[in-house]
């Protein structure tokens, strides 16, 4: 048979297109492929790419075209592969096949068609496939860190969301699945686990025929992880059981991800999220009630088609009086095939951008406050680089989320890796710095 060709894979998008990246990355290493973290090197170059708003299409197109540039051999998944294969087939004629989101599956199979000269188009229409525990893994995040994926898919249609065409309805992963891959992680040495699906809150509906975050929680608390982080908790899921589970759990962090996307209760229609106009105030302020150490991340999105002056100054004065520890700001991206791509009263461009940038500038004085009522404290800190020309550490603190938040400098020695206890001595809008208590 000769040697087997090397893979490399260029991820791009969120964490759960990562964990297919891993995923399919751990397939072809136990059937024997190389795996090359230099594409150029690489005989094949996967290609994870995202298609959720226009700007992630553009990177994922000039990845490929780059790459296609340098007459690499091409696999197309993820996202785009799902959303416009005809398209992709026509236009690239480097790529040798796409593997659609409900397909990775299938890659050592994929790649060993292609190797046989077939160019392999694998995309379901609808996709069904879930990895579980079972499915072999290469885990491309620091050391001790691991995503979770607890769901795939979404039963909700939010008028400006292309998710559930991507990926499908919502399938849960079976509890007993979930805090198996968990105790593996943790015989791995992982410290923070982040617990990953489209809405988090909805996991187990679709197989137990109600909510089971609260049992998952109860469950992983269990499990020797320090710290259990949730991401992307949708507000009514939030329910008093859940939030008891947070609270009683020792291991799980009270950091909420909700992606609110608005306030005023008329743009929230107009984006179909179910029943949430009505309960932000009431959820938030019940959170910080039950986790007074709770810390909240939230995303919005400006410039939503009909948006007034009225409804941005209701969300401005939404983001003053609730004090989120992290804001994220998105213009809103018409996504053809949306409901909300066909709607009237689009907005300019530059209205969406103006608003964008008043938002952040009340979010910023915010955040900076935050981050300096950390100043004195001993906080633990995951700690994950070190600055070879400096031999600064740089880790996180359990207020900080991988990515999307700061990140906390410190000075001191610490095992790479670990969570260690650091002093913070100063602070800016975004990062924490510190010194450890280790001599």
């Amino acid at each position: 048979m000769g040697n087997k060709p090397t893979i490399a894979v260029s991820h791009l998008g969120c964490e759960k297109n990562r964990i297919d990246s891993e995923h399919m990355l751990g397939l072809l290493a136990k059937s024997g492929y190389g795996i090359d973290n230099t594409e150029e090197l690489a005989d094949y170059v996967i290609v994870n790419t995202c298609s959720f708003i226009e700007s992630a299409r553009r990177e994922s197109v000039r990845t490929l075209v780059e790459l296609a540039e340098n007459q690499k051999k091409i696999i197309i998944a993820g996202c785009m592969a799902q959303h416009f294969q005809e398209e992709l087939l026509a236009e690239l004629p480097e790529a040798v096949a796409l593997v659609g989101t409900g397909d990775y599956q299938n890659i050592v199979d994929i790649i060993e068609r292609v190797e046989k000269g077939e160019r392999v188009k694998a995309v379901s229409a609808e996709p069904t496939f879930i990895a579980d525990e079972n499915i072999p893994r290469y885990r491309t995040t620091t050391e001790g860190v691991a995503y979770l994926r607890v769901a795939e898919g979404c039963d909700y249609r939010c008028s400006f969301c292309i998710i559930p065409h991507l990926r499908g309805n919502q399938r849960s992963r079976t509890l007993e699945s979930i805090v198996a891959e968990a105790q593996q992680l943790a015989d791995q040495g992982v410290k923070e686990l982040i617990l990953i699906s489209q809405i988090t809150t909805n996991y187990g509906v679709d197989l137990y025929g109600e909510p089971k975050l609260a049992e998952l929680l109860k469950a992983l608390g269990k499990v020797d992880i320090p710290w259990i982080r949730i991401h992307y908790a949708y507000p009514t899921g939030l329910t008093d059981k859940v939030i008891e589970a947070i609270a009683s759990t020792d291991n799980i962090l009270p950091y909420l991800d909700l992606p609110l996307q608005h306030s005023h209760p008329e743009i929230l229609k107009s984006m179909n999220r179910p029943w949430q106009g009505k309960v932000n105030d009431e959820i938030i302020e019940r959170i910080k009630l039950a986790l007074p150490e709770s810390v909240m991340r939230t995303t919005f999105i400006v410039g939503f088609p009909g948006e007034t002056e009225q409804h941005f100054q209701h969300l401005l004065q939404f983001v003053k009086r609730h004090q989120f520890d992290h804001v994220g700001v998105f213009t809103f991206s018409p996504e053809e095939g949306t409901k909300a791509y066909e709607l009237s009263n689009q907005l300019p461009e530059e209205v969406k951008e103006e608003r964008r940038n008043q938002l952040m500038e009340i979010q910023q004085p915010i955040a900076a406050m935050k981050n300096e009522a950390e100043i004195g404290k001993i906080v633990p800190v995951l700690i994950e680089q070190e600055n070879p020309m400096t031999g600064e550490l740089i880790g996180r603190s359990p207020r900080f989320a991988p990515e999307v938040d700061g990140l906390v400098y410190v000075k001191g020695s610490a095992n790479l890796g670990e969570i260690t206890p650091v002093r913070i001595t100063s602070a800016d809008v975004y990062d924490l710095y510190g010194e450890t208590e280790i001599n």
